[in-house]
C-alpha cells in the first residue's frame, strides 16, 4: 500500500496541478466576460480530449512494455524500447493532429457548434494541435521514470511545465489580450517544457534511453502496438463518451455548455489522483508480472481499490461541501451554474465505483490482457452514456447528462472492478509473457529484482 500510495500520490500532485493550470486558463477566459468563449473552449475540449486520449494510450504501453523488461532484468531492451516507443508515438500524434486540423470545422460542427462559437473552438485547435508529437514524446518519456520507479522526478517533469505555463497563461490571455489565442499558445509552451524535462530526467538521470536504430523500431514495433492498440482503443472510449454527452448538453445553448466547460475541467482537477492511479500502478504491476511476482500484483491491485475507494469518497465530500463557491468562479448564468452543482452533488459520485475501472485498466493493460480493458470502456462510454443521457435529460433537462455518466461510471466500475480481480486472483506461476522479448525467468529469481 505504501507503495501504491507513493507513486500514485507523487503522480497526482504533478497531473493535478497540470488540470489546476487549465482550470485556471478557463477562470482568465471567463474573466473576459463573453460566455461564448467558454462555451468554444468546452467544444474545443471535447476535440482535444481525443488526441490527448490517443496520447495517454501510447504511454500505458510504452510504461508496461519498459517495465516488464526492467522487472525481467533487460535493462539494455528497455532503453531500446523506451526510444522506439518515443518515436513511433511522435510520429503517430503527427497524423492524429494533422487530420484533425484539417477537418476541424466539420469536427466542431458534428458536436453542434455553430456561428462564432465554432469558429473560436476550431482556431483554437488550429492553434495547440500542432504540438501534439511533441507532447507524445514526452509522454513516453515520462512513463520510462514511472516504469523505473522514479514517482518523484515524473511528478517534477509535470509540476514544473505546470509552473511556467501558470506564469505565463495570465499573461498570454488576459494581461496581453490574446483570448483564447492566448490559452492555445500556453498549451504550446507546456508541451515543449515538458519534453526538455521528461528528456533531462530520463537520459541524464537514468540513462533510459537509447540511440534510436530502426533495427530496434522494427524489433519494438509489433510488441508495443499489441498492448499499444488496444489501450489506444481504450483511452478512446472515454473522449467519444464526452462527445456523445456533448452532443447532447449542446441543445442547451451556450450557457449550458459554459457551465459543461467548467465541469470538464472541474472533473479533471478533482480526480486527477485516480486519473494518476491508473498511471502509477502500471509500472508496478509490469516489474512483477515481469518477474513472475504474482502474489506482489494481487497485492498491488487490492492496495490500488482501497485508495481508490478512499480517495473518491473524500474527493465527493469536498465538492458537495464547496459546490456554490466553485461555481461562482467562472461567472455563470443560472443555468451554467445548475450543471456545476449537479457534478459536485450527484455527479461526481459516479466516481466511488468508477475507480474501480481504472485500476481494471491498468492491470488489464500490464498483464496481458488489454482488449479487456478496451470492452469494459467501450461498454461504458459506447454504449450506456448516449441512450442514459438522452433518457435522463429528457427527465431532467442539462442536468441529466451529469447524471447519465455517473450512472454509466458506477454500473461499469463495480462489473470491472470485479472481473479484473477474477483475473489477479487466478494468476498461476508462469514464464514471462510473451509480449516481451526477454527469455524466461522462473518465480524463484524474482527476489533479485527491486520490490515494484
Amino acid at each position: 500500500m505504501g507503495h501504491v500510495v507513493r507513486m500514485t500520490m507523487a503522480g497526482a500532485m504533478g497531473i493535478t496541478f497540470v488540470f489546476l493550470v487549465d482550470a485556471a486558463n478557463l477562470y482568465w477566459i471567463a474573466k473576459l466576460g463573453d460566455p461564448q468563449l467558454l462555451a468554444a473552449v468546452g467544444f474545443a475540449f471535447a476535440v482535444q480530449f481525443f488526441s490527448v486520449s490517443s496520447g495517454i494510450g501510447l504511454m500505458i504501453a510504452s510504461t508496461a512494455l519498459i517495465s516488464r523488461s526492467i522487472g525481467a532484468g533487460r535493462r539494455d531492451m528497455a532503453r531500446r524500447q523506451a526510444t522506439s516507443a518515443a518515436v513511433i508515438a511522435g510520429v503517430w500524434q503527427f497524423a492524429v493532429a494533422s487530420l484533425i486540423i484539417l477537418f476541424r470545422h466539420e469536427i466542431v460542427a458534428m458536436i453542434g457548434a455553430t456561428g462564432e462559437t465554432a469558429a473560436l473552438a476550431a482556431r483554437y485547435l488550429a492553434i495547440s494541435l500542432p504540438s501534439l508529437g511533441i507532447m507524445a514524446v514526452s509522454l513516453i518519456a515520462n512513463g520510462a521514470l514511472r516504469a523505473e520507479g522514479d514517482g518523484r522526478r515524473s511528478m517534477l517533469v509535470t509540476l514544473l511545465s505546470g509552473a511556467v505555463a501558470m506564469v505565463v497563461d495570465p499573461v498570454l490571455i488576459y494581461g496581453m489580450g490574446l483570448g483564447l489565442d492566448g490559452a492555445a499558445y500556453g498549451i504550446t509552451l507546456f508541451r515543449f517544457v515538458m519534453l526538455a524535462l521528461a528528456l533531462k530526467f530520463a537520459i541524464g538521470t537514468h540513462d533510459l534511453l537509447a540511440r534510436p536504430a530502426m533495427a530496434d523500431i522494427r524489433d519494438t514495433l509489433r510488441p508495443y502496438l499489441a498492448i499499444a492498440v488496444p489501450a489506444i482503443l481504450t483511452q478512446l472510449a472515454t473522449p467519444v463518451g464526452n462527445f456523445l454527452a456533448t452532443t447532447v448538453m449542446a441543445p442547451f445553448g451556450d450557457d449550458a455548455m459554459a457551465g459543461w466547460a467548467v465541469v470538464g475541467r472541474l472533473t479533471v482537477v478533482a480526480f486527477g489522483g485516480i486519473f494518476s492511479l491508473a498511471g502509477a500502478i502500471g509500472g508496478i504491476f509490469g516489474q512483477n508480472f515481469g518477474a513472475c511476482a504474482y502474489d506482489r500484483v494481487r497485492s498491488t491491485y487490492r492496495d490500488a481499490l482501497v485508495f481508490g475507494l478512499c480517495y473518491t469518497l473524500v474527493t465527493w465530500a469536498i465538492l458537495a461541501a464547496l459546490g456554490h463557491r466553485i461555481a461562482g468562479l467562472f461567472e455563470l448564468t443560472p443555468q451554467g451554474i445548475e450543471v456545476v452543482l449537479a457534478f459536485t452533488s450527484i455527479g461526481a459520485g459516479g466516481y466511488v465505483l468508477g475507480s474501480a475501472l481504472f485500476v481494471a485498466n491498468s492491470a488489464f493493460n500490464s498483464l496481458g490482457k488489454p482488449t479487456r480493458s478496451t470492452l469494459i470502456n467501450w461498454v461504458r462510454d459506447g454504449a450506456l452514456t448516449l441512450p442514459l443521457a438522452l433518457l435522463f435529460a429528457s427527465w431532467f433537462g442539462a442536468n441529466g447528462v451529469i447524471y447519465a455518466q455517473a450512472a454509466a461510471s458506477t454500473i461499469v466500475g463495480l462489473f470491472a472492478g470485479l472481473w479484473g480481480w477474477r483475473y489477479v486472483v487466478g494468476l498461476q506461476r508462469r514464464t514471462v509473457p510473451p509480449l516481451d522479448l526477454a527469455p524466461p525467468r522462473p518465480y524463484a529469481h524474482a527476489d533479485r529484482f527491486r520490490r515494484r
